[in-house]
C-alpha cells in the first residue's frame, strides 16, 4: 500500500496548481490532507474510486484535515473527543478490521512560543489518543506535527533553538510520543540521512537554498515494523510550503 500525506496549505489554493495531477500520478491508497483551509461545500472534488472525508474548523479559512482513501473504512471519527482540542478540524481517524490510519495536524506554538501552554496538553492528549488505540489495534498516524525532534531534522539547528516547532518542550513530547511504541518511520530507514525537509519558509529563498524543516511524519505503532518497506520525502514536488511524504507498507486488510 502507498500512503501519502501533505500539508497543503489551503487546498483550495493548491487546486489551481496542477494537485489533480500530482494527486493523479502519485496513485495512493490514502491520501491524506492538512492545513485545507476550507469549510463544507467550498470545493466539487471529483476523486472516483476514494472516499473523502473531511474536518472543517470552525474558524473560516483555517486549519482542517482530509483523507481520500480507496478503502472503505469501518468507521469514522473527527477530532479526539476532547471539546477544547476538537473546534479545529485538526483529526481525522479511519477504523478498519486490523488498523488504524489517522491524519492530524498538530497546533503551532507561534511566535515567541505564545501558544505552547496549549501545545504541551495538545501532546499529551493526542499521546494519550495514540496509546488507547494502539491498545486495539495497529496505528498509522500521519501529517504535519510541528515539530523537528532532532538537529538533524533542520537546517539551522542552533539559531532556531526555542523557536516555534524546535524548542525543548516540543522535542521531549515527540521523543514521549515516540517511546510509546511508535516509530518515525523516514528515521527508521534513513536513522542518518541529512539534508531532507518537508517544509520550507515562503522567505529568503528557503526551498531554492534547501533550508527547511522535517515536521511531516509517517509513525506507526512498532508491531508494524516488519510490514514497512520505505518512506520517502518527496521533494520535487511543489505547490505548498510543504511537500507531499510517502509510507510504503505491506496490505494490511
Amino acid at each position: 500500500m502507498k500512503l501519502i500525506s501533505w500539508n497543503v496549505n489551503g487546498l483550495r489554493a493548491i487546486l489551481k496548481k496542477d494537485f489533480m495531477a500530482t494527486f493523479e500520478a502519485l496513485d495512493a491508497d490514502f491520501f491524506c490532507l492538512q492545513e485545507t483551509k476550507m469549510q463544507a461545500g467550498q470545493v466539487d472534488l471529483d476523486l472516483p474510486g476514494y472516499h473523502t472525508y473531511f474536518n472543517y474548523a470552525q474558524r473560516k479559512g483555517y486549519s482542517g484535515t482530509a483523507i481520500f482513501t480507496k478503502h472503505q473504512p469501518d468507521n469514522v471519527t473527527y477530532g479526539l473527543g476532547i471539546p477544547e482540542h476538537d473546534t479545529e478540524g485538526r483529526v481525522i481517524t479511519l477504523e478498519y478490521p486490523n488498523f488504524y490510519m489517522i491524519t492530524c495536524y498538530t497546533p503551532n506554538s507561534q511566535s515567541e512560543l505564545k501558544r505552547l501552554d496549549y501545545r504541551m496538553t495538545w501532546d499529551d492528549a493526542f499521546r494519550d489518543y495514540v496509546d488507547r488505540l494502539s491498545q486495539e489495534k495497529s496505528v498509522i498516524f500521519c501529517g504535519d506535527l510541528n515539530v523537528a525532534h532532532e538537529a538533524i531534522d533542520l537546517k539551522n539547528d542552533k539559531t532556531n533553538h526555542h523557536n516555534a516547532g524546535f524548542s525543548d518542550e516540543e522535542r521531549e513530547k515527540f521523543t514521549a510520543l515516540l517511546d510509546s511504541g511508535f516509530i518515525d518511520t523516514f528515521r527508521h530507514f534513513y536513522p542518518d540521512k541529512t539534508g531532507v525537509y518537508s517544509w520550507w519558509s515562503y522567505r529568503f529563498n528557503a526551498r531554492k537554498n534547501n533550508a527547511g524543516w522535517r515536521i511531516d511524519y509517517f509513525c506507526t505503532s512498532k508491531d508494524l515494523q516488519p510490514k514497512l518497506k520505505d518512506a520517502k520525502i518527496l521533494t520535487d514536488i511543489y505547490g505548498s510550503d510543504h511537500c507531499p511524504i510517502e509510507l510504503d507498507i505491506a496490505d494490511l486488510n
